[in-house]
């Protein structure tokens, strides 16, 4: 007589060994679970999107202040924010899994692409374009860049894109910073404390993103001494775009999209309706740093910036240069061509019947 073969079975939470209706065999459960969600489908319990309270993040303060997003993503992918200072902090939340997408410079998203071998991040859109600029203390002595020759200048963050951009700065006016031997002091302070420094007179310069290029202007007695759209072809430049985890790219393609199709149609309603845009906004940034902008520095932000979705590669590419320049990025020149993922972007683009970003 053949010895009957054992047949194992998985039984799911509150049954009994004796329930055999519900038992499922072994060999079949172990295929569903390897299986797992269809390719692209979203199966996770929230979304977590990072971006700054800053002016040039615009798309994110007002789509989180309308719940555009929650609206586009719908109630199976709820949205967790997370508001950050600046770049580099954004990089390594994305580095822990703690974050899916955000809002960030094109510095630190280089930077990330780098250190995980091209692993890590894809740039799926562009956000702004502008909104940056190089302001001095009125009282500090700075008419002509020798002037800087001994003086400290603030940025937000080590690495950041603004950081990036005042080194290169630098360079191309012959100055050197400390640390490569010169008399120029770069600080990397957070961009409220870059506020009470500058009334203090304790810092005398700082490359600030919007508003607080324009808060150090109208609340600190600061000069604009260099609009950075002036540094780049037909004043363009990126300043922030939106990046995403590639394995949530790949796993949940259809969150990406949506979030997508609702970033095209914020960046269209800023630059259509900025006066309604810029009231959002400020309310928004009253919540997140407990005070509003006054308006005179909400227009004169808005007047050095541009909300876009095309993500102004040729501009990255700069900004990669300088931050190998300024060894930021190891010792040999990274190589980009796999940073952008723009095939979702177009797609939306197509369904609108708008241009395609090449």
């Amino acid at each position: 007589m053949k010895a009957r073969a054992k047949r194992l079975y998985f039984f799911g939470p509150g049954e009994r060994s004796n329930g055999l209706k519900s038992r499922i065999p072994l060999t079949i459960f172990m295929l569903l679970l390897a299986a797992g969600p269809a390719r692209g489908q979203s199966a996770r319990a929230a979304v977590r999107a990072g971006y700054f309270p800053n002016v040039t993040h615009s798309q994110a303060l007002v789509g989180r202040a309308q719940g555009r997003f929650d609206q586009a993503l719908g109630p199976g992918a709820p949205i967790e924010w997370k508001v950050f200072n600046a770049g580099p902090s954004v990089i390594e939340a994305l580095f822990a899994g703690a974050l899916d997408l955000a809002y960030v410079g094109p510095n630190p998203a280089i930077a990330g692409y780098v250190r995980s071998k091209g692993e890590a991040l894809r740039v799926i859109a562009g956000a702004t374009s502008g909104g940056a600029a190089l302001v001095v203390r009125s009282a500090a002595g700075i008419a002509k860049p020798e002037d800087f020759h001994g003086k400290k200048i603030a940025t937000p963050q080590l690495g950041n894109t603004q950081d990036v951009a005042l080194r290169a700065w630098l360079q191309a006016h012959s100055l050197k910073t400390r640390d490569k031997g010169g008399d120029v002091l770069v600080i990397p302070i957070a961009n409220p404390d870059q506020l009470t420094l500058f009334l203090k007179g304790e810092i005398d310069a700082a490359w600030a993103p919007e508003p607080w290029a324009s808060r150090l202007i109208q609340e600190a007695n600061a000069r604009l001494f260099v609009d950075e759209r002036d540094l780049w072809p037909n004043c363009q430049f990126v300043t922030a775009h939106l990046i995403v985890r590639t394995s949530f790219l790949r796993e949940h393609s259809d969150v990406v999209k949506n979030w997508l199709r609702a970033h095209v149609e914020l960046t269209e309603w800023i630059n259509a309706k900025p006066a309604e845009a810029k009231q959002i906004i400020n309310a928004q940034l009253q919540k997140d740093t407990g005070k509003a902008l006054p308006p005179k520095v909400l227009d004169e932000s808005f007047s050095r910036l541009q909300a876009t979705y095309d993500p102004i590669r040729s501009s990255l590419l700069t900004s990669a240069q300088q931050a190998y320049d300024a060894g930021f990025l190891g010792r040999e020149r990274p190589d980009l061509s796999g940073l952008y993922d723009l095939a979702l972007l177009n797609e939306v683009l197509l369904e609108k019947k708008a241009k395609p970003i090449q």
